[in-house]
């Protein structure tokens, strides 16, 4: 099997790779992500009790308040943060998100939503440079 490349656009540069956290719900912001130590508590969520730290985070877009990007910068204070991001939509407070966190991230796949494309624990490769998200055989 080959590697897959789904073509975004680049939204902090860098490049990365880990394992994928896909959150097709997204994340709460408010009681989503244990500020303390990266583990999502949203109840009922898909990824509960999961750690966003050192994976790559795959979501649609944010969900619920203005706040939502604190949490993953108090997160990042607390040694918690991700190791790059994927959105399927760029919307404001993912993009301050982005910004505060400051690991590589693309978003605005071409044609796929990386949500059904990728799943959870995929080994994939963020470059925020060009644009791409590459998922890496095993």
């Amino acid at each position: 099997m080959s590697n897959k490349i789904l073509k975004g656009r680049g939204a902090i540069k860098g490049v990365v790779e880990g394992e994928a956290l896909v959150c097709p719900e997204s994340i709460q912001g408010w009681a989503g992500v244990d500020d303390v130590s990266g583990v999502i508590i949203e109840r009922g969520h898909s990824q509960e009790g999961q750690c966003i730290k050192d994976r790559i985070v795959v979501v649609p877009c944010s969900k619920g308040s203005n706040g939502w990007s604190s949490h993953f910068h108090s997160a990042k204070v607390k040694g918690n943060l991700p190791a790059g991001w994927v959105f399927t939509k760029m919307d404001s407070r993912a993009g301050v998100a982005a910004v505060v966190v400051g690991v590589p991230a693309v978003t605005d796949i071409e044609g796929e939503d990386p949500c059904e494309v990728i799943k959870n624990g995929d080994w994939v490769r963020v470059n925020g440079d060009n644009g791409t998200v590459e998922i890496i055989s095993k």
